[in-house]
């Protein structure tokens, strides 16, 4: 079986790396270009520059930080509002948000019914 090279919009992964920010913009779609062209905010430069000294161990609580290019293969840690997770970039997460690859809310678990709660419990002596 031949392993697939990667390619976003009809661009190889080493030439996507090379272009800049402006030519990316053209081919990511329409929500992400509009974030791209508004500018990135003053956490979101400081992410890219740690992004591109390769540190490790980054933290960040921008959850709208648009991936690029550069941030191919670095692992970043993402705040889903109480704690950090790790979230390793690939080539496929292009163009989308940081904040999509990390959820926010979990599943509800509910242990057993307390008094009150339904008719029958209502009865029961409180001894």
């Amino acid at each position: 079986m031949v392993k697939k090279e990667f390619t976003y919009k009809g661009k190889t992964l080493t030439e996507l790396q090379a272009m800049g920010l402006d030519d990316f913009m053209k081919i990511v779609p329409s929500r992400i270009r509009r974030s791209l062209r508004r500018g990135f905010t003053e956490q979101e430069k400081k992410l890219l520059i740690k992004v591109r000294k390769n540190k490790k161990n980054i933290e960040t609580h921008c959850r709208d930080m648009v991936i690029v290019p550069e941030m191919i293969g670095q692992t970043i840690k993402v705040h889903s509002g109480k704690e950090f997770f790790p979230v390793i970039i690939l080539g496929e997460m292009l163009g989308h948000v940081l904040g999509e690859f990390v959820m926010t809310r979990r599943k509800v678990e509910h242990s057993a019914p307390g008094i009150g709660a339904t008719k029958s419990s209502a009865s029961l002596s409180l001894k």
